[in-house]
């Protein structure tokens, strides 16, 4: 299992959740403002951005990282990263159930 996070601008979220609707399996995704700095020409500037973060089984990464790459792109500085990090351990809580 993977957490894959993905910094994105913020008109773009519904292109890539519509993209990320059309996987077949996908558990789910997480949805949160965030704020980055960024430095142009010597001055910090906060700009906001959209957070995703997904748990996902291994077999369904890459799928999701070429959906979240296409849907996400504009072509102009500033669109974003997307980070994979490997999960150890996943609980659901309601249930008890290991994921």
């Amino acid at each position: 299992m993977k957490e894959i996070k993905a910094i994105i601008q913020p008109f773009r979220l519904e292109q890539v959740l519509a993209a990320l609707h059309e996987i077949e399996g996908l558990p789910g995704v997480t949805i949160s403002e965030s704020r980055a700095a960024s430095v142009t020409r010597g001055h910090y500037e906060q700009v906001v951005k959209t957070k995703l973060e997904i748990m996902a089984p291994d077999e369904l990464v890459e799928t999701i990282l070429k959906v979240m790459q296409a849907s996400a792109h504009t072509g102009n500085p500033g669109d974003g990263g997307i980070f994979v990090i490997p999960v150890e351990k996943a609980i659901r809580i309601r249930t008890g159930e290991i994921l």
